[in-house]
C-alpha cells in the first residue's frame, strides 16, 4: 500500500490529468502465468494520448492503492502501474513521493529548450553537487531523449535546436521529460518527481493553441515563464554590438501577450474569484542577459556569482528581483511588472544566461555555441526558488557576504 498520499488527487506526470489512487490501473508483465502468456497489441489509449504506437501488454483494472496486482487472464503478477487516462507507465513510488509539475512556458524564440537542457545538465553536475541532489530519468524514454537529443546537440555538436514543433503538429502530442530529483538531508533524503513539458512558443500565443496546454498549465505546481528582453524595444539599444538580435515579434507574440494569455487561462481553469490573485507561484526569467551584460552597472547583483551552499539564498534573490524590476521599467516593460503584481500572489523576477554569450550564426541560419562552450550564469535561480517555495530545499535569510 502507499499510505503517504492516499486520499489526495494525483496528476499524471505525462498527460497531466487527475485521478485518485484507487483509479490507477496495471499493465500485464508479460511473464508466463498459470494459464498462458498474454500477447502484445496496440494500446489505442496510449497511441491516441501519447503518440506511442509500439505493441504493449494489456492494461487491466485492480486495486490501485496496492503496488502490485495479478492479471486474472494469465495469473501473472505485475508491478507496472499505469495512468488510467493515458496508459503511460507511472514512475516507481508515484503517489508515495512528492510530484512537482513545473510548467516551462514562454514566447517563440525565448530559449525554452536550451534553458531546459542547460538547467537539467547543471542539476546533474555542479548545481546538483551544491545542493546534494541527484537527477535521474524516471523512464527510459526520458533518459534516452535527454542524452541523445538534447544534450548531444548542445554539448557535443554545439548546435542550437530548431524551433519546437507545436502540439497541433505532433501526432499524439509531445511526451514530457520526467525526472526523479533526490536531495540528501542530514537524517533522510527527499525525492521529488519533476515533469518538464517543452511547449512551443506558438502554443502560448493564441486562444486556440493555448487550449491544448490548459491541462499542463493548471496541473502545474509552479511556472517558469521565460521572456526575451531583446523583444522589448527599450532593451534592444543596450545590446552588445555582436549580439544576435531577433526580429521583433508581432503584438500577439509579445511578452505582454504571452503573459496575458497565461493569466487568462489560469483564471478561467482554476476558478480564481474576481479580485483575487492566482496562488500558483510563477518565476519570470529574462533570458539572454549576456547580450545586455555590458550595459549593467558594476554593482549589479546579477553579475555576481550566486551564493554557494545547499540552500536557496533569499536575500540574494530579492536583490536580483529588485534589480530586474528596475531594468524592466527602463526597458519600457513596466506593464509586465504591474500585471504580475496584480495577478499573482507569489512572483519573482530573474535574469539568466543559459549559454554565457551570444551564439555564432553560420551558413543556412545555423546557430552554434561559442567556441568557449556553454557557460551558464544563474540558470538554476528560478528553479531553486520554486523548489524552496515547495519546501523541497531550505531557504536561508543570511545576507550575501555574511
Amino acid at each position: 500500500m502507499f499510505p503517504a498520499l492516499l486520499g489526495s488527487r494525483l496528476h499524471c506526470p505525462y498527460c497531466y490529468r487527475s485521478f485518485t489512487h484507487k483509479e490507477i490501473r496495471f499493465r500485464c508483465s508479460g511473464r508466463v502465468g498459470v494459464k498462458k502468456r498474454c500477447e502484445m497489441k496496440l494500446d489505442r489509449v496510449l497511441a491516441d494520448q501519447m503518440g506511442d504506437h509500439d505493441p504493449q501488454y494489456p492494461v487491466f483494472d485492480a486495486n490501485g492503492r496496492k503496488s502490485t496486482a495479478v492479471h486474472e487472464v494469465c495469473q501473472a503478477e505485475t508491478h507496472y502501474r499505469v495512468c488510467p487516462r493515458c496508459h503511460s507507465q507511472l514512475p516507481v513510488q508515484f503517489g508515495q513521493i512528492d510530484s512537482r509539475l513545473i510548467a516551462l512556458v514562454g514566447a517563440k524564440d525565448s530559449g525554452k529548450t536550451v534553458y531546459m537542457t542547460v538547467l537539467l545538465h547543471e542539476l546533474m553536475n555542479d548545481v546538483g553537487a551544491r545542493i546534494h541532489a541527484s537527477v535521474l530519468g524516471a523512464d527510459a524514454s526520458t533518459s534516452n531523449r535527454f542524452e541523445t537529443v538534447y544534450q548531444h546537440a548542445l554539448y557535443d555538436k554545439h548546435e542550437l535546436y530548431g524551433a519546437t514543433p507545436t502540439a497541433k503538429k505532433e501526432r499524439g502530442g509531445r511526451r514530457p521529460l520526467v525526472f526523479n530529483l533526490t536531495i540528501g538531508g542530514r537524517s533522510k533524503v527527499r525525492s521529488t518527481l519533476l515533469s518538464f513539458y517543452d511547449t512551443a512558443g506558438e502554443d502560448m500565443t493564441t486562444e486556440h493553441s493555448i487550449d491544448q496546454n490548459v491541462r499542463y498549465m493548471t496541473s502545474a505546481d509552479g511556472i517558469i515563464l521565460l521572456l526575451d528582453p531583446l523583444q522589448l524595444r527599450g532593451a534592444r539599444p543596450h545590446a552588445a554590438s555582436d549580439a544576435l538580435l531577433p526580429e521583433l515579434v508581432s503584438a500577439e507574440d509579445s511578452p505582454t501577450a504571452v503573459l496575458a494569455n497565461i493569466i487568462k487561462q489560469l483564471q478561467g481553469s482554476t476558478g480564481v474569484k474576481a479580485g483575487k490573485r492566482i496562488e500558483k507561484p510563477i518565476a519570470v526569467a529574462f533570458t539572454k542577459m549576456d547580450a545586455l551584460q555590458g550595459s549593467l552597472p558594476p554593482g549589479s547583483p546579477w553579475l555576481r556569482t550566486p551564493p554557494s551552499g545547499d540552500s536557496f539564498n533569499e536575500p540574494d534573490s530579492v536583490e536580483v528581483h529588485r534589480h530586474m524590476q528596475a531594468l524592466l521599467h527602463e526597458w519600457a516593460g513596466r506593464n509586465v511588472d504591474e500585471t504580475l503584481a496584480n495577478s499573482f500572489s507569489r512572483y519573482r523576477l530573474f535574469g539568466l544566461s543559459a549559454l554565457g554569450e551570444s551564439p555564432r550564426l553560420e551558413g543556412g541560419g545555423l546557430q552554434r555555441v561559442s567556441e568557449r562552450g556553454v557557460q551558464p550564469h544563474r540558470v538554476e535561480d528560478p528553479f531553486l526558488w520554486l523548489m524552496s517555495e515547495f519546501g523541497a530545499i531550505r531557504k536561508t535569510v543570511k545576507p550575501v557576504g555574511e
